[in-house]
């Protein structure tokens, strides 16, 4: 009997785990591991990971086959810890699948994936009891799901908003009350002690590089009169006026490959010279910073952030379902 699985659950996962699994090798086995029918796990693994569960499975055992036998180790030990029968069924899959039989596999070190065989779905053994999904093979796989640059800036920005949006439920007093001593991350941003302050550096960073990036004249800071924070819906505000623009140019910078290029900030004083991807780098660095400081600030007054029980971690943005990172456009 199969249920609907909750939220996050990556059902398909605990399909695959259950087909790779040493205590089984068959589609009876594999069934009740997933704890499944054998006609529901082979449809939906066929239909979603291209490639039947036995095949799948003796595929990857075959690779980690080849693997043992590129350390050396004995024809007949790995054909038995394959799941082989006899040395002689072991030695023609393994003939037909690599071109060669088992005993004229080169012995010593190899490229990572020496040992992998074509697969529709990008996974493959990885050593020593892994595996490794390869997103270039994957025909199910997004553009850029992997790429760090490329996640690391849009999940930034969402986690920046979401905490906005959380901070917006303290109440002005609450956004306003010192959590800290007074304190300069950066000597330039004046001191951080409440959740208003840090959020409204984290933005307000934005809005500065943004303008040095673009080559604009140096953005202004609308605080009010005694120079606290912005009020959250005001600085929400900002923050979805500047984190589009930033985007945009990132991918323009991802399309020329200008990540060495430098740019001369005349508005320093004395002006400076900056590489764009040094730029983009502080940026990430102080902003994520400032996001796990609000982050616990939050869960000490009991605000759930969107996405509940998420630690701002990249992981679990991507596991989410959130829109797949692809701004910049893939940064070479």
């Amino acid at each position: 009997m199969t249920t609907t699985p909750p939220p996050g659950r990556d059902r398909l996962r605990e399909l695959l785990d259950a087909v790779l699994a040493d205590e089984v090798r068959d589609l009876g086995g594999f069934a009740r591991a997933a704890y499944a029918s054998p006609h529901h796990l082979a449809h939906r693994v066929r239909r979603e990971a291209g490639e039947p569960p036995v095949a799948l499975r003796r595929r990857v055992e075959l690779e980690r086959a080849s693997w043992r036998l590129r350390r050396g180790e004995r024809v007949t030990d790995v054909a038995f810890a394959a799941g082989y029968d006899s040395v002689e069924g072991f030695a023609r899959a393994y003939a037909r699948a690599y071109g060669h039989p088992p005993s004229t596999t080169p012995v010593g070190p190899a490229a990572r994936d020496a040992h992998w065989l074509p697969a529709p779905n990008g996974v493959h053994f990885h050593p020593p009891a892994h595996l490794w999904r390869s997103a270039g093979e994957d025909e199910q796989a997004p553009a850029a799901v992997g790429d760090p640059t490329a996640l690391m800036v849009r999940h930034a920005l969402d986690d920046q908003r979401a905490l906005l949006v959380a901070g917006a439920a303290l109440g002005d007093q609450a956004w306003r009350a010192p959590r800290q001593a007074p304190t300069a991350l950066l000597p330039w941003d004046g001191p951080e002690a409440s959740v208003g302050d840090v959020l409204h550096a984290a933005v307000r960073t934005l809005e500065v590089w943004t303008a040095s990036l673009a080559g604009e004249d140096h953005p202004p800071d609308p605080r009010p009169g005694d120079g606290s924070p912005a009020a959250a819906p005001d600085l929400l505000a900002r923050h979805d006026a500047v984190a589009p623009r930033w985007l945009d140019l990132l991918r323009d910078v991802a399309r020329r490959g200008a990540w060495g290029d430098v740019v001369v900030d005349a508005l320093c004083d004395p002006p400076e010279s900056f590489v764009v991807g040094s730029v983009v780098a502080h940026v990430l660095e102080y902003a994520a910073h400032r996001r796990l400081l609000v982050r616990r600030w939050l869960a000490a007054d009991d605000v759930v952030v969107e996405g509940g029980g998420d630690h701002g971690d990249p992981i679990d943005w991507l596991r989410r379902g959130a829109d797949h990172p692809e701004t910049p456009e893939e940064p070479r």
